[in-house]
């Protein structure tokens, strides 16, 4: 993680921003810094951020000179930054119209705690599992990281267990508690998720944590962590539980989908939705929808022969009966009245 020592003026931005509850910050030539307020794009400067400042802040991110030649040939770069007294940032870098942007996510110093998100009683519970998969779905800014980030803290505040984390990149930081967290950066401390997960059973974990399920070899690998004694919990970008494990199943080579699907059914042991939404009337803000599922014999018995939406939505509904469902209400898509 770098820090903004060396650029006051970012660090008086990114202070401000914290300060009025923003989510994002933007930055690019032609425009002045905006940041993102309970959803909307809103100024904080009023002077228009030159080629040359965006390229010095891209520099000072990808801890290069400006001047250096390795800056024409970066493209898109993520890493984490901090502040000091204000917050920790994960930060995007790319290119448009030749010149470069980036966005700042703000990550508070402090790691949330399952109560402090509001979040249902049973995720945290889920996290006390001893082995299988547990993923955390939902769109990008939906509060995946925050829960997962939860969810590791409730493992280190409550059990000695060693908790391996493979992140892109690394944003809240965990203390050791009563468990010993190991966190580790995918390119900084291992070369992709793939790499980090075949290394991972080598490093007698307990639990490991996967900030981004992408691509079918770290998927592959995943599984087949959560198919012996240790609990994976692993995010992914998707707009609902049945969308998720239908995306999982067809990221996998075709030839491999019905065993990979037998796989999938017997090691995932729970999923957890979220959607993002912004409450109308006075004092406005966001909210947090969470839609959670323990995967019961029949919803295992249903995985195992199909991912198609309408049959994973009918074993959930029977899940949701039976009280070991709890879904998105069908008005979730849109802005929740005050």
């Amino acid at each position: 993680m770098t820090t903004a020592a060396n650029s006051p003026m970012l660090a008086r931005v990114l202070k401000a921003a914290v300060l009025r509850g923003a989510s994002d910050v933007h930055a690019k030539a032609g425009d002045v810094f905006r940041a993102r307020i309970n959803g909307e794009l809103t100024a904080l400067t009023k002077q228009i951020l030159t080629t040359q400042q965006t390229r010095a802040l891209a520099a000072m991110f990808a801890g290069l000179e400006p001047d250096s030649q390795r800056l024409e040939t970066l493209k898109d770069f993520d890493c984490s930054w901090g502040v000091a007294g204000v917050g920790r940032f994960r930060v995007n870098v790319s290119r448009q119209r030749s010149s470069f942007m980036m966005v700042l996510r703000v990550i508070p110093f402090t790691v949330p705690t399952p109560e402090g998100l509001g979040i249902p009683e049973v995720v945290p519970q889920f996290a006390e599992l001893k082995n299988g998969l547990v993923l955390v779905t939902g769109r990008v800014g939906s509060g995946k990281t925050s829960t997962i980030a939860a969810m590791v803290h409730h493992i280190n505040r409550s059990q000695g267990r060693h908790i391996v984390t493979l992140e892109d990149p690394i944003e809240y930081l965990h203390r050791d508690l009563t468990s010993s967290v190991s966190q580790r950066e995918i390119g900084t401390d291992t070369e992709s998720f793939a790499s980090g997960l075949q290394a991972v059973r080598r490093q007698d974990p307990n639990v490991i944590v996967i900030s981004e399920l992408r691509d079918p070899l770290s998927i592959d690998q995943a599984v087949l962590a959560a198919e012996s004694d240790c609990l994976v919990i692993a995010a992914m970008t998707s707009h609902d539980t049945a969308t998720a494990l239908f995306q999982l199943v067809a990221t996998m080579p075709a030839d491999e989908r019905d065993v990979f699907r037998v796989r999938l059914a017997s090691a995932l042991r729970a999923v957890i939705s979220q959607r993002m939404v912004f409450v109308k009337g006075k004092g406005g803000g966001r909210k947090v929808l969470v839609e959670w599922i323990e995967v019961t014999p029949a919803m295992r018995e249903a995985l195992a022969g199909s991912v198609e939406n309408v049959v994973v939505r009918k074993a959930m509904d029977a899940a949701a009966k039976d009280g070991h469902a709890e879904l998105f209400p069908k008005s979730s898509n849109a802005d929740v009245g005050a």
